[in-house]
């Protein structure tokens, strides 16, 4: 199989404007443009980072959109466990937080399905869009029913894109992504997952389920971790 590489980090925030403040003082710029997302009712901003070992990579800082009614509706859960009242409480009491990360795939449905083999389902493959000043951005992605993250949103979600990616466009921010690093109990499940799909770009370490992402900023260098955020 082609290899797949890490696409975008997610970061969650109960508000698009407590998320740009976050980022303003975190990482020391202020996010980009993004969109509207009309299937899960959400919408996000975008930062393109410079990697050493991946091209069109970039950030997201992801809210639900309260004005908005998912357009796959009920009993359908919104992606990325956006729905789940855990993560509503901990984005209320500690603020956002890197929750995810997205790797990119040339062939979705294989790479899926290289993963049921190994007992993980992914969900199935969704077609999903947003309107751009460029135009129509259209991707595939994998999203279950229940929008669940597997393992501790350590397995990443899988994406497909089109004819074109969305840091194509994206001025560069000054942000560069240096190490990906994911640790959890089963990181042998985990690295058997990525061979299978030939993901490169990210270590995995057996210990406590936690993502780890290493960023040189305008602030230093900063690691964002599931659980907190050192300097």
């Amino acid at each position: 199989m082609k290899h797949a590489e890490p696409d975008h980090l997610v970061i969650a925030a109960a508000s698009l404007d407590e998320g740009v403040a976050w980022c303003e003082a975190t990482l020391g710029v202020t996010p980009g443009p993004g969109g509207e997302h009309a299937l899960f009712g959400t919408h996000n901003r975008l930062l393109r980072l410079d990697s050493p070992h991946t091209p069109n990579v970039y950030l997201e800082i992801i809210a639900i959109n309260r004005a908005k009614v998912p357009s796959r509706g009920a009993p359908a859960k919104r992606w990325f466990d956006l729905d789940d009242a855990r993560l509503h409480d901990s984005l209320k009491r500690h603020g956002p937080q890197a929750i995810h990360w997205v790797a990119r795939v040339p062939h979705l449905p294989e790479a899926l399905s290289a993963w049921r083999a190994l007992g993980l389902d992914s969900g199935e493959p969704l077609a999903a869009s947003r309107p751009t000043p460029d135009g129509l951005l259209q991707w595939h992605i994998s999203v279950r029913e229940d929008g669940q993250r597997l393992l501790d949103g350590c397995l990443p979600t899988l994406i497909e894109w089109g004819n074109t990616h969305p840091a194509a466009t994206m001025p560069s921010s000054g942000l560069r992504l240096t190490r990906v690093e994911v640790f959890h109990p089963q990181a042998t499940l985990l690295a058997t997952a990525f061979a299978a799909i030939g993901l490169d770009g990210a270590s995995v370490c057996r210990g406590p389920a936690q993502l780890r992402f290493e960023l040189i900023t305008p602030n230093g260098t900063i690691t964002l971790t599931t659980h907190s955020i050192d300097t």
